[in-house]
């Protein structure tokens, strides 16, 4: 195994808490298949067989779903260490439930499911952490649907916008902060247009409630940001 996969794998969350040494062994264990897309490159598509959980090692890619309209719905957008895959490798489904793109270079390595809950002939702790940093995602990615569902069940733009910027705010814990979605990005992930999403920013702008300049966000009035992402209506 090369060096340079070990240094990216030891950073990524499916391999926490794993010692480079223990690393090499659980490798060995797992046999992965190491796969380069360059950009636009589509990974998996949506329907087609399940093929194993994707680690992104380096590049990004975009998870996407299409909805009965025809339109494309943007579900997450993963970096280095992102993992997908995992919701549905454990279930009765056989197919990859979204479609995953590469958004530039990317190499990904695939691992099957089965090799990780498998006994490890070593009974070595690399596998055994393995199980549980994948709990861990796993429990993590539930928790982020669940996040999609309640954008969706916000009737108004103002109030889908306000509680994803919130929600950054949260994560970043600073009032000026950059996202990783584009603007066409983020009216695909709030399911929205985006004429209408960028003139209710605008008429925010306006208002002073925040400021902005292509993907950094300065969240200005925070009572009425709290009060717009609390809002259902």
């Amino acid at each position: 195994m090369e060096a340079r996969y070990i240094e990216h794998l030891m950073r990524t969350p499916l391999f926490a808490n794993i010692d480079a040494k223990e690393l090499e062994y659980v490798l060995v264990c797992l046999k992965p298949s190491f796969h380069k897309y360059q950009a636009n490159d589509m990974i998996t598509m949506e329907g087609h067989p399940f093929t194993g959980i994707g680690v992104v090692i380096e590049g990004e890619v975009k998870v996407t779903k299409t909805n009965e309209a025809g339109d494309r719905i943007i579900m997450s957008i993963l970096g280095e260490g992102g993992i997908f895959g995992e919701m549905v490798a454990f279930s009765s489904m056989n197919q990859w439930p979204a479609s995953v793109v590469a958004s530039r270079d990317t190499e990904i390595f695939f691992i099957k499911p089965d090799i990780i809950v498998n006994q490890c002939s070593r009974m070595c702790m690399g596998h055994r952490q393995l199980t549980i940093n994948l709990l861990h995602l796993i429990s993590d990615k539930a928790l982020a649907l669940n996040r999609k569902v309640s954008y969706l069940s916000i009737k108004s733009m103002r109030g889908k916008l306000a509680k994803f910027l919130m929600e950054e705010y949260h994560q970043h814990q600073k009032h000026t902060f950059d996202i990783r979605f584009n603007r066409n990005e983020l009216s695909e992930f709030l399911h929205v247009s985006r004429p209408s999403m960028s003139r209710e920013l605008s008429r925010m702008k306006d208002e002073g409630i925040l400021d902005y300049y292509q993907n950094t966000f300065r969240l200005i009035n925070m009572k009425k940001m709290s009060e717009y992402a609390s809002y259902l209506n």
